[in-house]
């Protein structure tokens, strides 16, 4: 019986996903807070030499066969004293019907602001590959027509602007100003399915408690024509630069709960885990997430640099 509500899930998911402003299309990561770029091209760490590389996995509602499952790559890097350059993949797929790939080149200009703040704007562009295995969908009815496969290319054009500090961020972003229509009438669809523009509202502060516990507050508004605000908002517990633990509240969608741990001075391993308060699934979505700072020419003696909050 549960692969047979699996199934149907699935194929209510595609057609869900087809019709115009129904449902959120980007993907969601809790760990939000680490995982910028990948909705903010004028992220920028501002910190010469430092290579930053991050990778986060993402499966979603782990008792479903074919849930989503996203994997998410990205790099970036000053190269000069006001410019930053960064990479962003993304890989998104439910089940053996859909996948996307995501890849675009960041490019940030930093501007400072004062004494310890700086502005910066950025802009992506790459590209977007959708593949919808279409024809794999098994009809009730023999005598139905049959879906047909489609493998299409998009071209993708972001902007977005980020002011920061040592201890806080607010940023504004449209990772993708160009909205796509991946599937049209020949696929017996009522209405095209249409990419729409997500528009991103993200801050967050670093409060001192004391000299080695630190409270981390943040949150992530996102919009899209046709659906609710989504707002997450997260508070984590830092403890000795090492340590950090955290809960979170993603209105109307789950609590959620994240760890991660600096393993070497240079690599933080993290886990996140969603509890789902809507009536979908028996179990929730985990993340694993690795950042890795590498240090290209020697110009952090003893990773002497502040902790990456951000």
């Amino acid at each position: 019986m549960k692969k047979i509500i699996t199934k149907y899930l699935l194929f209510a998911g595609i057609i869900l996903f087809s019709i115009k402003g129904m449902a959120q299309q980007d993907p969601l990561f809790t760990q939000y807070m680490y995982n910028m770029s990948v909705v903010n091209p004028a992220y920028a760490t501002d910190d010469p030499g430092m290579l930053n590389l991050g990778a986060i996995y993402r499966m979603q509602w782990t008792d479903v066969d074919g849930a989503p499952r996203t994997l998410n790559f990205f790099a970036h890097t000053p190269v000069s004293e006001r410019v930053e350059l960064g990479l962003t993949v993304v890989h998104d797929e439910i089940g053996d019907v859909e996948k996307t790939n995501n890849i675009t080149a960041d490019f940030a200009y930093v501007i400072p602001t004062g004494d310890n703040t700086k502005l910066s704007f950025g802009a992506k562009a790459g590209l977007t590959t959708f593949d919808a295995n279409l024809a794999n969908l098994r009809l009730n009815d023999p005598g139905d027509a049959a879906f047909q496969n489609i493998s299409e290319v998009f071209p993708v054009f972001g902007v977005g602007a980020f002011w920061f500090g040592d201890k806080h961020y607010l940023g504004v972003s449209a990772p993708n100003l160009l909205t796509a229509d991946h599937l049209d009438d020949s696929q017996l669809l009522r209405d095209k399915g249409s990419e729409e523009i997500h528009y991103y509202l993200t801050g967050g502060y670093v409060f001192d408690i004391t000299e080695n516990f630190k409270l981390k507050p943040s949150t992530m508004v996102r919009g899209v024509e046709g659906s609710p605000l989504s707002v997450d908002v997260n508070a984590n517990a830092l403890l000795y630069d090492r340590f950090e633990a955290g809960v979170g509240y993603r209105f109307d969608k789950s609590v959620t709960g994240l760890v991660n741990f600096q393993v070497t001075p240079g690599l933080r391993i993290g886990y996140a885990y969603d509890y789902p308060t809507y009536d979908l699934s028996d179990d929730g979505s985990h993340e694993i997430m690795l950042l890795f700072d590498l240090d290209l020419f020697g110009l952090k003696k003893g990773y002497d640099k502040s902790p990456r909050f951000f």
